[in-house]
């Protein structure tokens, strides 16, 4: 399996503080499945900056320590991007990083209260400069849940999605698991990656999401999944499902 989200490289956001950390958390990905994933530190989230070449350079530094660790895990360079209306300056300084730096895909976050007036201009833009970008962990967006609607529209200009594992099985709560099954019953999820952060309470919890999927949506939705995460490693394009808009409100009631 592949994780496309996980905050694996050590001391540089509020993922894993050490080396010995990381390493740990290597082993678990191993243990839990994974082959491949993507190293994606925080960037510009009001906490921390990780810029495209420091992220590259401790990539270089990680992957050796799992060679000589004998850890048989892949990891590969990407950056949890923070939406801010100077992203494109930041692309001009060559600070973002796009997944596997093949300047083709984005991850994006957005703020965990609400989304920005300006998302789905700056989405169009992106796209008007080849780079797509995915929304990282959109279930967990208060705005969103309270307006679904949004998200679809969000989806519609061009922008993907990325589900966390968790919030599938139902780690984040009853509210963020109800809104990722209406994401996932709306085509409105392109990935799902496990956004790990240690090996206890934020950890690769991929196969039981992958399980939970199968068992109510069938196994061809999981190869959807898969497939689309596949693509990325390949540096080609992922499938797109058309997504279907959210029913009118009745009485503040979906």
């Amino acid at each position: 399996m592949i994780d496309m989200h996980c905050h694996i490289l050590p001391g540089v956001d509020d993922g894993s503080p050490d080396m010995q950390e990381s390493l740990a958390m290597a082993k678990k990905a191993v243990e839990a499945g994974i082959t491949h994933l993507f190293a994606t530190p925080h960037h510009l989230n009001e906490r921390y900056v990780n810029v495209k070449n420091d992220i590259i350079d401790l990539l270089v530094e990680f992957n050796e320590c799992l060679q000589q660790e004998n850890i048989p895990l892949t990891v590969h360079p990407g950056q949890e991007l923070r939406i801010h209306r100077e992203l494109f300056v930041s692309l001009e300084r060559g600070e973002v990083l796009t997944l596997d730096n093949n300047g083709k895909y984005l991850l994006l976050e957005l703020p965990s209260g609400h989304v920005p007036t300006y998302t789905q201009e700056l989405i169009y833009e992106l796209l008007l400069k080849g780079i797509t970008p995915i929304i990282v962990h959109p279930e967990r967006n208060k705005e969103l849940i309270k307006n679904h609607n949004l998200l679809f529209n969000l989806v519609q200009e061009g922008a993907l999605t990325q589900l966390t594992s968790g919030s599938i099985i139902g780690l984040f709560g009853k509210n963020v698991k109800s809104f990722s099954k209406k994401i996932l019953e709306h085509n409105l999820a392109h990935f799902i990656a496990t956004d790990a952060h240690n090996v206890g309470s934020r950890g690769f919890s991929l196969q039981e999401a992958y399980e939970t999927i199968t068992k109510i949506y069938g196994i061809e939705r999981t190869f959807y999944f898969k497939e689309n995460v596949e693509q990325l490693i390949r540096g080609q394009s992922p499938a797109i499902v058309k997504p279907v808009q959210f029913k009118k409100k009745i009485l503040g009631i979906f």
